[in-house]
Order: C-alpha cells, then structure tokens, then sequence
C-alpha cells in the first residue's frame, strides 16, 4: 500500500506541485540567485503575518526559534502560558536555558484566561511572555488580541507568540497588536515538509537582543536582522525547501487570504458536523476552538486504537490518537493546509464507512 495521506496536525500532506519546486537544481546560497528566492518570499510571508517587518528562514524546527526567542530577549524572569503539551515544555525550555521562568497552568482544554495574565504580571519582574496561538496537542486556538493587550499594557514585557499551526489558516496581526516575536513551522498549515521555521521581530525585541550577551550565533537575531537586510540568511539555509515555500506562497497568493482563511473555516465545520452526527464531543470549548485542526474525546466505548488502524488500512488515510497525557482519550484531525472540500469529503465518507 502506498503512504498514507495525512490527516494527522502535522506533517500535513504536501502537493506534488509543492515536490516539484523543492526538486529544482541547488544553487549557491551566497549570490544573486539565492537573494531573489529569498526576496521573493517576502510580500506574502509579511501579510500572512500582519507585518511590515523582514520575516526571517531559519533552517530548524520551530522550537529553534522559540528556545532563541528566550536566549535573545529573557534578561530577568519569563512567564510561560500554559494549556497543552506544547505551552507546558516552553517552562521546562525556559529552565533549560537558565532562565528564571514561572507559569500560568490552565487546565488542558481550556483557553489562556487574559485576567489571569494581567494578575501575575502585575506581580513584577517579568520581561517576556510566551504564548501558544493554537496549541495543537488540544485543538484549542486562545485569543492572541486579548492576550497582547494585556501584556503590551505592561511596559518592558515583551511577547514571543507560537503560530505553528494557525499561520496562513488565520489571520494574524503582528504589529497592530504588537507582538515581539511571531514564529512558525512550516510544516502544518503551510504544508510544507520539516524543517524550515519563518519567524519576525519587533524594533524593541531586535533592541532587547542587543543587549543580551548569551544568545549565542546560531539563532542570534542580530544576524538574522543583519543579513535580511541583502536578503540572505546567517547561515547555510534549507534552499530546497525554501523553494518549496516560494511555490506554497505563490499559490497562497493566487488564491487570495481571505479566500484561503474562508476555506480552512469551511473544512474544519465539515469535521465539526461529522462529529456532531456522531455524537462526538470536542476537547476544546466553544469560542476557542481551532480552525486548522479539531480534538475530540474518545467515548468511552469507542475502539479508538482500531478506529484509527482501519481508517488506515482500509481507505490510507491517518489520524491521530491524541498527544501527550491525552493520548488514548482524545483524537485529532486536520483540515489545514491544501485540503479541500472535495478532499475532507473523501475523508469523512472514509470515516463513516469504518464506523459503520
């Protein structure tokens, strides 16, 4: 049997056009050529951001930049916003890199309260906060424009926001709402494969990093800043896959954002309605659940382990069983990235063939 196609948040499927582009001959990435591709992906990667800053590559997975988010701009305390497997391990990151790091733990499944950020930032000596956008170990998506207000009305405290899995599957206003630093991988909305992080900085971050003496050279957001500025990485970058994103952000740009954000709410009430036949019921609560991808909890009746192989086997098609401690006891699928209505179709008459 061939792969199966991937249904699971991420990797996501990746077309044959975007495969293609990533086959191209290799070039020199210290010349003209390289400084074109990377020029070219600027317009698109700055509106899918909400940005009129350089939107930087870096050759990492996301947790690359979110590690040299803390190394750039934690100087005293960071305060870490925790609601999934994901938020929880930026604390244990934080630690990790000798940072003095506290959180703010809600229950997995439920959203950032913004009050409760107010409250322990009022408490003093914070200077960043980090805050996942769309935890995707939960499916629930919080509100980065009440987050941001509330960390942007204490002067100094900077805020690192995760898009990993809602970037260019919603809109994101960067610097209306004045985020610090914006970052995403590019392999799940943006249905691409591993590898490649895009990431932006305010004026006040690049200014925190500047006084920041461990932040090393690798993620230094000085030289990512430095060498932007000829369109040109710090580094030796992933060309291959950077010819992959011109390619994904030239059909993003065909067709169109809003159109793009109208057709990921789409999919995902597709997925939303199939579970609401079935009796299915969200992880997430409503008002703050994902676009790009949805979580549901496993009946307690309900063979998930064989659910999940006989999707597989039968129609090839993968989703998956839950992440981290709630795994088993929740399921995920995505809608993100190229899906269509035709192919979510596809997927849920697959589904309700296997449940009979």
């Amino acid at each position: 049997m061939s792969t199966p196609k991937l249904f699971i948040p991420g990797p996501i499927d990746v077309s044959q056009a975007t495969y293609a582009a990533m086959s191209r001959p290799m070039i020199g990435h210290r010349g003209s050529e390289f400084e074109a591709l990377y020029a070219s992906t600027q317009p698109v990667l700055q509106q899918l951001a909400g940005t009129s800053r350089p939107v930087f590559l870096s050759t990492s997975s996301a947790w690359g930049v979110m590690e040299a988010a803390l190394r750039n701009l934690t100087q005293k305390k960071v305060l870490t916003l925790c609601n999934g497997a994901f938020s929880d391990k930026w604390l244990d990151v934080a630690k990790k890199c000798g940072k003095e790091a506290e959180k703010i733990q809600m229950e997995w499944g439920q959203a950032i309260d913004p009050e409760q950020v107010r409250a322990k930032l009022a408490e003093g000596g914070f200077d960043t906060v980090t805050f996942i956008h769309n935890e995707t170990s939960t499916g629930v998506m919080s509100d980065v424009s009440a987050i941001a207000k509330v960390v942007k009305s204490f002067p100094d405290v900077l805020l690192i926001v995760d898009c990993v899995s809602s970037f260019s599957a919603v809109p994101l206003a960067m610097d209306e709402l004045g985020i610090d630093v914006l970052l995403a991988g590019v392999q799940k909305a943006m249905a691409l494969p591993p590898g490649l992080t895009i990431f932006a900085i305010s004026p006040a971050a690049l200014e925190r990093a500047k006084a920041s003496k461990d932040r090393g050279y690798y993620f230094d957001f000085l030289e990512f800043e430095k060498n932007a500025a000829s369109n040109n990485t710090p580094s030796t970058p992933a060309i291959s896959l950077i010819f992959g994103l011109q390619d994904m952000l030239q059909t993003i740009a065909a067709e169109g954002l809003e159109n793009r954000f109208a057709r990921h709410r789409s999919n995902n009430k597709m997925i939303h309605d199939w579970a609401a036949r079935h009796n299915f019921q969200h992880f997430a609560p409503e008002g703050f659940r994902s676009v790009s991808l949805s979580c549901f909890h496993t009946p307690t009746d309900f063979d998930q382990s064989a659910f999940i192989k006989t999707l597989k086997t039968k129609h090839n098609f993968l989703i998956n069983g839950g992440y981290g401690k709630i795994k088993g006891i929740t399921f995920r699928i995505s809608n993100m990235g190229n899906e269509t209505t035709s192919t979510m179709q596809e997927l849920i008459d697959a589904m309700d063939d296997v449940l009979g």
